[in-house]
């Protein structure tokens, strides 16, 4: 049965895999474009969930516009999807703490039931990310607008490593909770009633 060490060490990869996460949101680098001109000067785009910036004008405006879809719609709707998809993974990621803190602050009944519930939390955030990564890497590979020169960038990595942590959390939460010893186990107390026979 899972015990309060193995809950704590979960937590802490858990709050990890929750900042990378965030950053995946956040930084508008999912995939990136990066030259330099025969001048020296270095030319760099990068489009993020919301978000696309420019060296050349030092700016980032919202991505994906109107503009944007050059009259398909397949693109934005599968770009906003994605977006879509992580905001809902870190939904569930609240919904997660949560539960590792009910679990935490209850007694030994809440760890012994509760792991059902976090592993399958786990498997849930986990499938969202590995979801939205997917569609990033089909757009990437299909899209005619990411020619030779576009790379995927740091925030698909960190999406990729956040479900990853995801799903051995949810793998290892599930072992110990099948493998490790009863949490402080019963013993038979001895009762003088049934001593030995002479």
């Amino acid at each position: 049965m899972t015990r309060k060490f193995v809950y704590g060490g979960a937590l802490v990869a858990f709050l990890a895999s929750c900042a990378l996460t965030l950053t995946a949101i956040i930084i508008p680098r999912w995939i990136s474009w990066d030259e330099e001109t025969p001048s020296g000067e270095r030319i760099h785009y990068t489009y993020g969930l919301h978000r696309r910036c420019s060296s050349l004008t030092k700016t980032c405006e919202y991505f994906p516009k109107e503009q944007d879809c050059h009259g398909d719609r397949y693109f934005c709707s599968m770009w906003r999807s994605v977006g879509f998809l992580m905001s809902f993974a870190i939904v569930i990621e609240g919904m997660n703490l949560i539960v590792y803190i009910i679990i935490l602050a209850g007694g030994k009944q809440k760890r012994e039931s509760g792991w059902k519930f976090l592993a399958g939390l786990h498997m849930i955030v986990a499938a969202l990310q590995v979801a939205a990564m997917a569609i990033i890497a089909y757009l990437y590979d299909n899209d005619d607008r990411f020619f030779p020169g576009w790379e995927l960038d740091s925030s698909w990595i960190n999406c990729t490593i956040s479900w990853s942590v995801q799903f051995l959390l949810a793998c290892g939460i599930c072992a110990a909770a099948i493998w490790l010893p009863i949490e402080g186990g019963y013993e038979l107390i001895p009762n003088d009633e049934f001593g030995e026979m002479e």
